[in-house]
């Protein structure tokens, strides 16, 4: 038991105690975790796998980001909007995917809504919602799951037509996008 503070990695270095179980998870959280991204395809990525994983462990879902990339054409919103039933029922039958069919079914309509936004504006609604930095956490227990950002984000995508985007998952966004850093204190990985 370790009190959620910063532990030793394979390297020696300090991290996050949640990215030390696997080595996949050592590079997401070094390499990804907490890094802005922009770009309504790479939000819209970021978005849906987040959706995917309510539920379940990210490391099943980071094991099977190349499969969705595949399933889902990049992430292209343009191109997932023009998916059809039978992609769906394609993408349904994917085992190198989650098959959960509200899951699928609200990525598909989520691409739709969102190929009638202007360019750009996903990339800037979201990041509207980036708080002042805060503190560094210390431990895991410092780190919240919903913030009033995440709230606020959570309610204005709801309103513009998205579905699954609850708080919880507004906030997993922030976290994975770099709208929040809450690498701990003492972890290699914090920018400042």
């Amino acid at each position: 038991m370790t009190d959620g503070i910063a532990l030793a990695g394979p390297d020696g270095a300090l991290r996050c105690p949640w990215a030390l179980s696997a080595a996949e998870y050592v590079t997401y959280h070094d390499e990804e975790w907490g890094r802005p991204v922009h770009g309504d395809d790479a939000l819209f990525e970021r978005l849906s796998l987040e959706a995917f994983q309510s539920g379940l462990s990210w490391i099943t879902i980071l094991r099977r980001r190349p499969g969705f990339r595949t399933a889902f054409a990049g992430f292209r919103i343009a191109s997932v909007a023009d998916f059809t039933d039978d992609d769906r029922e394609r993408l349904l039958a994917d085992a190198g995917i989650i098959r959960n069919r509200a899951k699928v079914d609200a990525t598909l309509a989520n691409a739709r809504v969102l190929a009638d936004w202007a360019p750009g504006e996903l990339d800037e609604l979201i990041w509207s919602h980036a708080p002042a930095p805060g503190p560094a956490p210390k431990a895991l227990g410092d780190v919240p799951a919903i913030t009033p950002e995440s709230t606020a984000l959570s309610k204005v995508l709801k309103k513009r037509g998205l579905r699954f985007v609850g708080p919880t998952t507004a906030y997993a966004l922030m976290q994975a996008c770099g709208l929040v850093d809450d690498h701990l204190a003492d972890c290699v990985a914090r920018r400042a």
